[in-house]
């Protein structure tokens, strides 16, 4: 299966996985979005404007039930998971790789 990055910038990215899997379905394609939280790699600072120290990692945490930020593992694992035969009947699904932040803290 192949990952295609696109942008977790907008609903119309999110309904994209959902229209596009809806559209190749029947062809046996599948089509999934993961929404990563941000990770304390070298775009943190891109991201955010400041440098991925302690301090300025701690100030993005307090919604964040696991305390953590995404570390690029947890992603790829997903993106394993979703390649795999194990993951066969699932399409359509935008993968929050959060740590929980979508459902608040």
């Amino acid at each position: 299966m192949p990952i295609l990055p696109i942008p977790y910038d907008s609903a119309n990215t999110l309904q994209a996985s959902k229209g596009l899997a809806a559209e190749y379905g029947k062809e046996n394609i599948r089509v999934n979005a993961l929404c990563p939280l941000l990770s304390a790699t070298p775009l943190f600072e891109n991201f955010v404007g400041v440098p991925p120290t302690e301090e300025n990692v701690k100030k993005f945490l307090f919604n964040v039930p696991l305390g953590r930020l995404t570390d690029p593992d947890d992603v790829a694992n997903i993106c394993l998971y979703l390649g795999s035969d194990e993951a066969k009947f699932i399409t359509g699904l935008n993968m929050e790789v959060d740590g929980g932040r979508a459902v608040g803290a």
